[in-house]
C-alpha cells in the first residue's frame, strides 16, 4: 500500500525532538483506572506466561485487543495502561500478557524472551481463541512487541485464525540489526544503560539457577546491547550468534507473507529505530500492510500537542483502526 506521511505535528513544542517525545511519557505519564485480571497459562516446556485481563464497557461486545509490550516492559507501562483503558471505554476487552520474565516473578526455564519468540505470542492468542467469546480479535505491539507481532503474522500467513481481523504496531524495530547498533550510538546511551540495567540482575537470577547454561562472569564482557544479545539472547535461545540471531528475528524479512490488514506507525524521528532501516519497498509493494511514518512522536511516544482526558494520539489511532472492523 502507498506509504502515508502525516504532514502536521503531533507533539507539543515543549517536546522539541525524539529523545523528550520518547522519555516524557515514560517518566510524566500516570494512568489509571485500570482493572486487571490475572491468569497464569503454562507452556509446551513447562514454563508460564502471565495473561492481565481487562473487560470492556460493553458486556458481550464479542471483541478483544491482544497486547504485546516492548523490551523490558510488562502489562503495567503507561503505553499499555493508556491503551487498555481507551479500549476498554470503547467497548473492547484487552488481554496485556507479559513475556516470560517480565509479570513480576522470573520464569521456570532458562531462557527468557526475546525478540523472534512467536511460539509464545501464538500460545496466548490460541488460548485467547479457546475462550469462543470473540467474534473479532485485534493484534497490537510496541516496539519489540510490534516486531514479534509482524513475525507472527507473517509466519502463519494465509494460515491465520480467521477471527484475528487486523494488527497495528508502533515503533517497530524490523530490522534489529540497524536498531541495536543505532541503540550504540553516544546520543542514545540513556536508553541502552536503562535496558542493561533491567537485564543484568535476571541474568545473574539465571545463573543461580541455571550454571551450565549462564555464567555470571561473562557479564564484564557486555558493554552493548548487542554483546547482550550476542553473549546471552543467542545461546540461551538457540543462535550462533547475536547476527543469527537477528537475521532470524527482524520482522523485515516476514513481511511479504502476512495476510491481514496491518498498520505500521513509526516516527521518523525514532532516536532507537533509524527510518531509513525500514523496508520501505517491500512495505510499499504490499497490499496489506500499510505504513504510517510520522514527522514526529518520538519511541513508543505520541504525546499530542492537545491532549484531552490524557489521551494519546497513538491510543485514538488504534481506536478508530479497530472499530472499522
Amino acid at each position: 500500500m502507498p506509504l502515508i506521511e502525516t504532514l502536521s505535528n503531533i507533539s507539543p513544542y515543549w517536546l522539541p525532538n525524539g529523545h523528550f517525545q520518547s522519555i516524557y511519557p515514560a517518566l510524566f505519564r500516570r494512568v489509571r483506572g485500570v482493572k486487571y485480571f490475572r491468569e497464569r497459562i503454562v507452556t509446551d516446556d513447562e514454563d508460564f506466561l502471565d495473561l492481565d485481563w481487562s473487560y470492556g464497557n460493553s458486556a458481550g461486545s464479542g471483541r478483544l485487543v491482544i497486547l504485546s509490550h516492548g523490551l523490558e516492559g510488562n502489562s503495567t507501562r503507561q503505553y499499555i495502561l493508556g491503551m487498555v483503558k481507551l479500549l476498554n471505554e470503547k467497548g473492547f476487552d484487552c488481554l496485556a500478557w507479559n513475556f516470560r520474565g517480565c509479570g513480576g516473578e522470573m520464569n521456570k526455564t532458562a531462557r527468557f524472551y526475546h525478540s523472534g519468540a512467536t511460539e509464545d505470542l501464538d500460545l496466548v492468542v490460541k488460548h485467547a481463541i479457546g475462550k469462543n467469546k470473540y467474534d473479532s480479535i485485534h493484534l497490537l505491539g510496541f516496539s519489540l512487541g510490534g516486531n514479534l507481532t509482524l513475525k507472527y503474522l507473517g509466519e502463519s500467513g494465509s494460515n491465520l485464525d480467521p477471527s484475528i481481523r487486523n494488527a497495528l504496531v508502533f515503533s517497530v524495530p524490523m530490522d534489529l540489526k540497524a536498531c541495536s547498533l543505532a541503540i550504540i550510538q553516544p546520543e542514545n546511551a540513556v536508553y541502552m544503560h536503562r535496558f542493561l540495567r533491567s537485564l543484568r540482575p535476571k541474568v545473574n537470577e539465571k545463573a543461580v539457577h541455571f550454571p551450565d547454561r549462564i555464567n555470571v562472569a561473562d557479564q564484564k564482557h557486555v558493554r552493548t546491547l548487542y554483546d547482550f544479545d550476542h553473549i546471552f539472547t543467542a545461546p540461551l535461545h538457540g543462535f550462533n550468534s547475536a547476527d543469527h540471531y537477528y537475521e532470524q528475528c527482524s520482522s523485515k524479512f516476514f513481511i511479504k507473507d502476512i495476510a491481514i490488514p496491518t498498520m505500521v506507525i513509526n516516527a521518523k524521528n525514532d532516536p532507537i529505530v533509524p527510518y531509513e532501516s525500514l523496508p520501505l519497498s517491500e512495505l510499499a509493494a504490499h497490499e496489506l500492510v500499510c505504513l504510517i511514518a510520522t514527522r514526529d512522536g518520538g519511541h513508543c511516544g505520541f504525546r499530542p500537542a492537545k491532549l484531552n482526558h490524557n489521551i494519546y494520539w497513538s491510543e485514538q489511532r488504534a481506536v478508530e483502526l479497530f472499530s472499522k472492523q
